[in-house]
Order: structure tokens, then C-alpha cells, then sequence
């Protein structure tokens, strides 16, 4: 059986991609991470997933990027609450955590040298998202030229390729894909500021483009809200 590892952060996007990668005839190999983040309630979120959809083996790698901060996401600076889509839209909000993506992909790509594995899944999305650049369709594509030039797998003839199915998908396809593919989005979280309860703020950018997919679908969000 083809093997991939997969991103996996406990969000609806990742989770979405988790489901498509093991439906494509995947043996799947999750890979969260507790990186110092405020909203760690997704690495539970992420181990519940994991094991709901069958995967082959979940780890959990621990880095410290609140050493170096800079995001509303590692470091003491308030989460942007009730932006407009607009604001959503432009520029690139202080949720933004340096490099992330670049560095979760390094990890990605060490774990499937060993496993071995010729394939990493991601749940990146350039249409519904708050304008990250490692989101993008041409930062995928660079790191998967970069997989093949620098590692002992890819010198010695494995191609490395690196997956975003859902990267050009508007978030009420994601969930409508879910759907599909009998996820149970009950087990997911999305949110970037929740409270001590583990609910949903609501207010986020990622509880606000969240509840607008379900809008766009018809379909009720299962997870709680301290508000909407």
C-alpha cells in the first residue's frame, strides 16, 4: 500500500484531507504538532481524528516557536476578533505564525524519508483563508522541488510529492467534501482563541470563515460556540 504523512492540525481542513488521502487508497501517517500554540485544545482535537478515520500510526512533534513569537498565536498579542471579510481578505493578520508551514513540512518530510513514504498531504486553501503566504499554490510547489533536491530519498530516486487537495476548494466545498466522505466534523476545531471550556469564540477568523461555509452549505455547524 502507497503511504503518506498528513498534516494534521484537528481544524476542518485538515481533517478533510486526512479523509481524501485515506479514500484515495492511502496508508495514512498524521502529524500534528504541539508548537506553543494558545489553541492546543486542537492537538486532542487531532488525536480523536486520527483515530475516528483509521489512520495507520498519529504522532505528535513538540517544537517551541514562542521562543521566537511574533503571531497572536505564540506570543502575547490579542487574537483579531470580528474582522470583516473584507479585512479577512487583505493583507496578512497577526495570526500569521513565521514559517510555520515551511517548518511542519520539514518535519512532514523527515518522517516520510523513514516511514518511507513518497507522499505528504496538507490542508492548505488559497480561496477562504486569511492571506497566508505558505498557503499558496506556488510555496506548495517550491517545497516539493526543494523535497527532491535535499534529502538522501529524493537523490536516490524517490520523487517526493506533495499534495493540497483542497487548496483551491471555497470552505463551504471542504465541508460539503466532509460530508461526502462521512467525516465527523463534530471531533474537529477550528478556532484560534477558545475558552478555558474548550469552545469556540466565534469571532476569530477561523470561527468566522468556518460558520460562513456552513452558511453557504445549509448544513448546521455541530461544534459549540461561546457565541456566534
Amino acid at each position: 500500500m502507497k503511504r503518506a504523512v498528513v498534516l494534521l492540525s484537528g481544524g476542518l481542513d485538515s481533517t478533510t484531507t486526512l479523509a481524501i488521502a485515506i479514500e484515495q487508497g492511502y496508508e495514512a501517517y498524521p502529524l500534528s504538532f504541539d508548537y506553543g500554540q494558545r489553541h492546543q485544545i486542537e492537538i486532542d482535537a487531532a488525536r480523536r481524528i486520527a483515530k475516528s478515520l483509521g489512520a495507520k500510526e498519529h504522532r505528535v512533534a513538540k517544537i517551541d516557536m514562542r521562543i521566537f513569537g511574533g503571531s497572536a498565536l505564540t506570543d502575547d498579542v490579542d487574537v483579531p476578533k470580528k474582522r470583516s471579510e473584507t479585512e479577512i481578505a487583505h493583507g496578512i493578520p497577526v495570526t500569521y505564525v513565521p514559517a510555520r508551514n515551511t517548518i511542519f513540512l520539514a518535519y512532514a518530510l523527515a518522517w516520510a524519508e523513514v516511514i518511507p513514504a513518497a507522499h505528504i498531504f496538507l490542508g492548505v486553501n488559497a480561496i477562504d483563508y486569511s492571506g497566508y503566504p505558505d498557503c499558496r499554490p506556488e510555496f506548495i510547489e517550491a517545497f516539493e522541488t526543494l523535497a527532491n533536491l535535499g534529502t538522501k530519498a529524493g537523490v536516490e530516486g524517490t520523487r517526493f510529492r506533495v499534495h493540497a487537495p483542497l487548496i483551491r476548494f471555497p470552505k463551504s466545498e471542504i465541508i460539503r467534501k466532509a460530508v461526502e466522505l462521512n467525516v465527523d466534523l463534530s471531533l474537529t476545531h477550528s478556532c484560534y482563541d477558545p475558552s478555558p471550556e474548550g469552545l469556540a469564540c466565534g469571532g476569530c477568523d477561523s470561527c468566522l470563515l468556518r460558520l460562513k461555509g456552513f452558511r453557504e452549505t445549509g448544513i448546521e455547524d455541530p461544534i459549540r460556540y461561546a457565541r456566534k
